[in-house]
């Protein structure tokens, strides 16, 4: 499943969820009336077609500083009647314009300062970030991006202090393990019993996989790693090793399971889950993977896809 088809999936999954939470009990015919009269009423946000005249850079540089700016940030009744699926796709290919600088959130710090103007309107956008850039299912996740949506959130008067203890929750949690950043450290246990760190590992690249036994997109990470003639190469130099772990407390199922871990990796278990008590890396999503460079940078934050790791490893060279 390419991303474009995985990212449309779960826009439906999350407009259809919206519809049921406000929808309540109704018979399948009160359900199709009630979608086809809020269709007809439907308001839609088209965004601005980049200069023809400009070369494929500058018309996404020209999309970057200018996709909002026929938004109208004041228009709350917009929220009410707005279609959904159509701003979450407009949201999501705002952010594909954004991704690549991964690591600049300014952009989306500027949206939500604007979209801040009101409290239906934060809150509307607000929702669009949470399924774009935090959902563990999106193709889009970004928890640089999705940083200052916390902010934002945290700074407005319009929230009361209840309902800013998930968004302070959620900032602790994203700000751990940033990219370019080094990577909090961490001891895993090994079946023998014996233990060891994170920053005790020494190679040019460490690659975590965070996994769960009998986890099916686990086992699917695990063999694109192991399929990788590149991956298995820089194995082979010891210019890669691969730390496995697992964050839970089921150890019976681990020590079941550990047989299908290759032999040349390191597999571990976190004894106590100090990981999941303390926070250090966010355990919401299973399977993840994160890229550290020789010193414990952050090259990979929370990734499922093996070939981006290739290819980030790729730039490298």
């Amino acid at each position: 499943m390419n991303m474009k088809t995985s990212l449309k999936m779960l826009l439906l999954a999350a407009v259809a969820a919206l519809a049921l939470s406000c929808g309540g009990r109704r018979t399948r015919q009160q359900q199709q009336e009630a979608v086809a009269a809020a269709a007809a009423e439907m308001k839609v946000f088209l965004p601005p077609i980049a200069p023809s005249g400009l070369a494929p850079a500058e018309q996404r540089d020209y999309l970057r500083c200018h996709y909002w700016d026929r938004f109208d940030f004041s228009d709350t009744l917009f929220v009410h009647k707005a279609d959904t699926l159509s701003m979450l796709e407009a949201f999501a290919s705002y952010v594909s314009l954004l991704s690549e600088h991964p690591t600049d959130g300014a952009p989306m710090d500027s949206l939500m300062r604007r979209a801040s103007a009101s409290a239906p309107m934060l809150r509307y956008f607000s929702m669009l970030a949470e399924r774009v850039l935090r959902d563990p299912n999106s193709p889009l996740r970004n928890g640089e991006f999705y940083i200052p949506v916390l902010r934002a959130q945290l700074a407005s008067p319009y929230l009361d202090q209840y309902e800013k203890l998930g968004p302070e929750y959620d900032l602790q949690i994203a700000l751990q393990n940033r990219l370019g950043q080094p990577a909090n450290d961490f001891r895993y246990t090994l079946a023998s019993g014996a233990t060891g760190r994170l920053y005790d590992i020494r190679a040019e690249y460490v690659l975590l996989f965070i996994n769960n036994p009998g986890c099916p997109m686990c086992r699917q990470i695990r063999e694109a790693i192991v399929s990788s003639p590149m991956l298995s190469e820089m194995q082979e130099r010891g210019r890669l090793k691969v730390l496995a772990l697992y964050p839970d407390e089921d150890l019976a199922e681990w020590r079941a399971y550990r047989d299908q871990i290759p032999a040349a990796w390191i597999n571990g278990y976190d004894d106590g889950c100090v990981i999941r008590e303390t926070g250090s890396y966010d355990l919401e999503a299973i399977p993840a993977l994160y890229l550290l460079d020789s010193r414990k940078r952050v090259l990979v934050k929370d990734s499922t896809d093996v070939p981006y790791i290739e290819e980030v490893i790729d730039r490298r060279e």
